[in-house]
């Protein structure tokens, strides 16, 4: 066989790599394990450096030791940081003692870092200062005033300063002519600092006008805006009560006549001021020139924004600002309030802002736009309580009520720095801006849970006050109270320290009254202790013992006794009270020939009553109501020497009927009712009497009643009407005359035979160094009354509590 072996493949060889190549690939291949290697070195933490030593270098006549006080971050064996540095720095600085501080650091092998201050040291120190004819600021007052002291270094610019810090201390205590200047201390080689004070006479307000107020208010209103107050009457011989001119509190009142303006829509108002001194420079008239402009009505409202919480049909119909009505600030600011609340409610955090537009081609009007920042919801994270002291933190929680966890709604921590300053056991200072507050911390953080920061300064809780008071029910009265706001019943003193410093029976949100008033007809001696939040929980409780003793014309009567009662406030206008009343009612001094109503009650008598009560209250104001009403229904069971019941219904509705464009001067109708019935075993001191200032104006207090034998005995029925009508004449609304139709009965039973009637005219006046209780005086003249009723044409009630 022919044929021929087959081949062998030809064996591929492997390509050979220059040496080169070798070479750089390793060179890359060490390199990426290096920069690895470095990588994880520079994720580790640099050593820490700690401050090895403080060195002071440069200072002569300022020792060591003090200048040491003011470094209080850098310390031998602190950690080194570059922002403690700066601080200590400017602390230096900041203290005025040097010319200029310079800084060194040394590092040492070892991690630690030697910081050298250099201190260049002001040439000469203030040997002596003179303050030449000052003859009305104390040593210690004018200290302060300059800030300066001997032996600190002489500093021509904080002398210069002081110059202008004295004349001003001056001009805001009248002396508007004060000049001072400096002859000694100008000059860097000074050592004495020698001021020359030209303090001047004291200059009073003797009159105050406005010129230009057209449409808006009269001088009287526009002076109830401002803070300067003028001579009384205007003449000389007031100026002991005059204001001192103080050209910055002028200012101020322009600013605050502007505000007032542009809140009644007035958008360009604009307000100066000319002072005229009189001869002596003793007093000044002020004169305010107000430019009124044009007032602007609303052309259209418009609102803005990304509304998540609720629908802009929602947004519109809270807005108090009306298109064709006058532009008002106070209201727009309603408005931005509203509307913030309106999605606060609902865990929103809505930053509302408004502009207010004019219109170039239609004078007169404006546009008013809302705009709404809406944030996600948020909720409570941990509540933080600072500063207080004395009071302790579970009274300030139960008042705000927010807890961790809860939904975070924005209203509620203004509802609760509005509560916490009605405790009266903090310090709200306004014009200072000290007032209880509730701060998010980082409001516009990504954390759905937000950190509340309470902040509280805590302020004098207890008083001591007198008073006296004058009225034609009761005669002449005095009034001494000890109040306390903070107490505590069971915090004991555990040292005299305790004593001292306030701590004792002080802290837990209690009230302690201890009241004595004694009078000519009446005397009431009384303790109370109210705990507002029983267990931390929303119920009141209130104890009380009290002795009162009362003169009437058929007898004397003596109630010595003591009160519990529970009370819960079911919302914000409704509250449910329940409690229980034990007495002795002692009778004594009978008349002569008075009728068994009196004389089978004389001595003691043994009074037991358990009683409920509930309130509804929507009035704007306690001290004068102008709107919202008030009405209470009670029951009360009484056992003991006798067995009845008392019943009682009374409301009061207000209405207010006119006002100023600014607001004031409220004109208002105020409607009251009361019926009031008990059992037929109800002794003569439980039944019911009418007449007198509070109750039918134009009879003697109890001289309405059903007649025995001369005597009035009471009725076990009452029905009581009242209509006022309330007209403010000044335009402070301290002083206001009143219009009254007033009616009732008082019968033996449920009917109604004798109904009076009385009509009359009165004053209600204001005196704000008496106390907020106005002074009331009153003239009733009965109309319809019954055989036996004893009348009286004035009533009135003055009172002085201080």
């Amino acid at each position: 066989m022919n044929g021929t072996y087959p081949k062998r493949a030809a064996r591929t060889r492997a390509p050979r790599f220059p040496a080169w190549k070798k070479l750089l690939a390793l060179a890359i291949f060490l390199g990426i394990l290096a920069a690895a290697r470095s990588l994880s070195l520079a994720q580790e933490p640099s050593p820490r450096e700690t401050v090895g030593d403080v060195q002071i270098i440069g200072n002569r006549n300022i020792g060591t030791d003090k200048i040491l006080t003011y470094i209080k971050k850098t310390r031998p064996g602190s950690e080194y940081k570059s922002s403690d540095l700066q601080a200590d720095i400017l602390a230096l600085t900041s203290s005025n003692m040097f010319r200029n501080v310079r800084v060194r650091e040394e590092r040492t092998n070892d991690g630690r870092v030697i910081v050298y201050f250099h201190i260049d040291e002001h040439p000469n120190l203030v040997r002596e200062i003179v303050y030449k004819n000052n003859n009305h600021i104390s040593e210690k007052e004018i200290e302060s005033i300059t800030r300066l002291r001997k032996g600190m270094p002489l500093d021509p610019t904080l002398n210069r300063n002081a110059c202008v810090e004295i004349e001003d201390y001056h001009k805001s205590n009248g002396r508007y002519f004060a000049k001072v200047t400096l002859e000694e201390g100008d000059k860097p080689g000074d050592s004495r600092v020698v001021f020359n004070i030209t303090e001047g006479p004291i200059v009073k307000v003797r009159d105050i006008r406005f010129s230009g107020n057209k449409e808006l208010a009269t001088d009287a209103r526009l002076r109830t805006q401002i803070d300067m107050s003028r001579a009384l009457f205007g003449f000389e011989a007031g100026s002991l009560i005059a204001s001192k001119f103080d050209p910055k509190r002028v200012d101020g009142d322009v600013l605050k006549l502007e505000e007032y303006y542009k809140d009644q829509g007035y958008i360009h108002a604009r307000v100066t001021r000319e002072p005229i001194f009189s001869q002596d420079h003793r007093f000044v008239d002020i004169i305010y020139h107000i430019h009124e402009g044009q007032r602007h009505r609303v052309s259209d409202v418009e609102i803005k924004g990304n509304l998540r919480a609720v629908t802009m049909d929602q947004a519109q119909s809270i807005l108090q600002v009306k298109k064709g009505e006058y532009y008002s600030g106070l209201l727009s600011a309603a408005d931005k309030r509203n509307l913030s609340d309106q999605g606060g409610w609902r865990g929103h955090q809505e930053m509302v802002t408004s502009t207010v537009y004019t219109i170039p081609d239609q004078p007169g009007l404006v546009r008013v736009q809302y705009e709404i920042q809406e944030k996600p919801a948020s909720k409570v994270g941990q509540v933080f309580v600072v500063v207080n002291v004395v009071t302790q933190d579970r009274v300030i929680r139960r008042v705000i009520g927010l807890y961790p966890g809860q939904t975070l709604r924005y209203p509620e921590l203004r509802i609760a720095e509005r509560d916490l300053a009605r405790l009266n056991i903090f310090k709200v200072d306004p014009e200072n801006g000290i007032r209880p507050t509730l701060t998010v911390i980082d409001p516009d953080g990504i954390s759905e849970f937000k950190d509340i920061v309470v902040n509280v300064q805590e302020t004098q809780t207890g008083s001591l006050m007198f008073g006296a008071g004058f009225n034609s029910d009761s005669g002449l009265q005095g009034s001494i109270v000890l109040n306390e706001k903070n107490f505590d019943l069971f915090r004991f003193p555990r040292s005299l320290e305790d004593i001292w410093e306030g701590r004792a029976f002080r802290g837990a949100g209690q009230e302690l009254r201890i009241e004595a008033v004694p009078g000519t007809e009446l005397q009431r001696y009384s303790i109370t202790v109210r705990e507002p939040f029983l267990f931390d929980r929303p119920y009141s409780l209130t104890t009380s013992a009290y002795y009162n003793d009362r003169v009437f014309n058929e007898y004397t009567e003596n109630r010595t006794g003591g009160r519990i009662m529970l009370g819960h406030q079911l919302n914000k206008y409704l509250t449910l009270s329940g409690g229980v009343r034990i007495e002795n009612v002692n009778v004594s001094n009978v008349a002569f020939g008075a009728p068994p109503a009196y004389t089978s009650v004389i001595g003691d008598n043994f009074v037991l009553g358990p009683s409920v009560s509930l309130t509804y209250d929507t009035r704007d104001s306690f001290l004068r109501p102008t709107e919202g009403g008030v009405a209470s229904a009670s029951f009360e069971q009484v056992f003991g020497s006798f067995t009845f019941p008392i019943l009682n219904v009374e409301a009061s509705r207000y209405f207010t009927t006119f006002q100023r464009p600014d607001g004031s001067g409220k004109h208002v109708l105020a409607l009251r009712s009361q019926v009031s019935w008990a059992g037929s075993d109800a002794p003569v001191f439980e039944r019911f009497f009418a007449g007198g200032f509070r109750s039918l104006r134009g009879f003697e207090f109890r001289g309405v009643s059903p007649m025995v034998n001369g005597f009035a005995v009471g009725g076990d029925f009452m029905f009581l009407n009242s209509l006022e009508y309330q007209i403010p004449v000044r335009a402070n609304d301290q002083l206001y005359l009143v219009g009254f139709l007033d009616s009732g009965t008082v019968e033996s039973n449920v009917s109604i035979h004798n109904y009076r009637v009385s009509a009359g005219v009165g004053a209600r006046i204001i005196v704000p160094m008496l106390g907020p209780v106005p002074i009331a005086l009153d003239f009733g003249f009965p109309i319809v009354r019954a055989s036996g009723d004893r009348t009286q044409l004035f009533s009135f009630w003055i009172g002085l509590f201080r």
